[in-house]
């Protein structure tokens, strides 16, 4: 499974019924409560990192990677937009894209 396909799934799940889809009902909590997810979704893989456990932070990034795509579901921003911030990023070194972004805040 791509990024994509799960973009694309998730778009599919959040047309369903919240009754339906656990997608469908994040979304329709709101932000907030598809956010407090993503938080506690990367709170859990950083305690799986910080262990050494591999098992668990195998299934952590997968819990992030889906409530991050749903966070941007939820805000109407394409996963391609972030694939082109990225893209965007790799014309320059990371110390110098980073003390860029210092410079401009």
């Amino acid at each position: 499974m791509t990024l994509e396909d799960l973009e694309t799934r998730i778009a599919q799940r959040a047309a369903a019924s919240p009754e339906d889809s656990y997608t469908a009902k994040l979304i329709a909590r709101g932000i907030n409560k598809a956010a407090q997810k993503l938080g506690e979704e990367a709170t859990e893989a950083v305690i799986a990192a910080v262990t050494h456990d591999r098992a668990e932070l195998v299934k952590e990034s997968a819990d992030l990677l889906y409530h991050l795509l749903v966070v941007l579901k939820a805000e109407g921003v394409p996963l391609s937009e972030v694939m082109a911030e990225l893209d965007s990023r790799t014309a320059q070194s990371g110390l110098a894209e980073k003390a860029a972004r210092k410079d401009n805040a």
